[in-house]
């Protein structure tokens, strides 16, 4: 079973102690004790958002480790061979994926993958996956980029918490830079498995999921059903 869990805004990064999507991400791997990669990359291997993830999943029980470029870089097959999740934090996209392309670490995700470990992440971190991300790696506005392609379709993340995503998303849609985008609220995610959504989850009280598309020559935000786990 393929499984990737997209997270729209919120989790470690802003509260290590909170830890409820992160609870859920662990139970989908089956493990008792999972090991638990953290990939730092967007957000240039920022120290402190590493020690909350530290914090965060070994107060939950996990083995965990982490992986740096920018250091001494380790064995990336044996790495990504022993994690039974790997969770990619926010920031700059496109930088991150110009490092992942240059290291082929694309091609070891979509490997691991494919051999059923959880994939999930944040941000940056959702919308890797998907074939196109709305992203504001740029300073000037937001873009659309391609991202690895793993799950079909465009992801937006944080719709609801800065102010030029929605309008940014309706105006790309118009233009026909898209056809359609999952927008993500902070405090909700997205689970697929198999590359299929499977369940729309709400970690904070009336974080939603929406289906952005156009109908009958309007573009609409399409509430879809939620599950609450707060």
């Amino acid at each position: 079973m393929k499984q990737i869990i997209a997270i729209g805004g919120g989790g470690f990064g802003r509260n290590p102690s909170q830890r409820i999507i992160e609870r859920y991400i662990i139970e989908q791997s089956n493990i008792e004790r999972p090991n638990v990669l953290f990939i730092p990359t967007a957000s240039a291997e920022d120290k402190s958002y590493t020690v909350n993830f530290y914090s965060c999943f070994n107060g939950l029980g996990c083995t965990t480790n982490h992986l740096n470029f920018f250091q001494r870089t380790p064995r990336l097959d044996s790495l990504i061979n022993k994690a039974d999740i790997i969770y990619i934090g926010g920031g700059n996209t496109k930088s991150m994926l110009a490092v992942w392309t240059e290291w082929k670490l694309d091609k070891y995700l979509l490997k691991a993958y494919n051999k059923g470990t959880v994939l999930a992440g944040v941000s940056a971190g959702a919308i890797c996956w998907f074939d196109q991300g709305i992203t504001d790696s740029w300073a000037s506005n937001l873009n659309v980029i391609d991202c690895l392609g793993l799950i079909p379709g465009t992801c937006c993340p944080h719709y609801d918490s800065e102010k030029d995503r929605r309008p940014s998303v309706h105006k790309f849609i118009k233009d026909g830079k898209i056809k359609s985008t999952y927008a993500i609220e902070d405090g909700a995610a997205m689970h697929f498995i198999d590359n299929n959504p499977f369940k729309n989850i709400s970690f904070c009280k009336d974080s939603k999921v929406y289906n952005v598309k156009e109908k009958n020559g309007q573009i609409v935000d399409e509430p879809l059903e939620m599950t609450n786990i707060f």
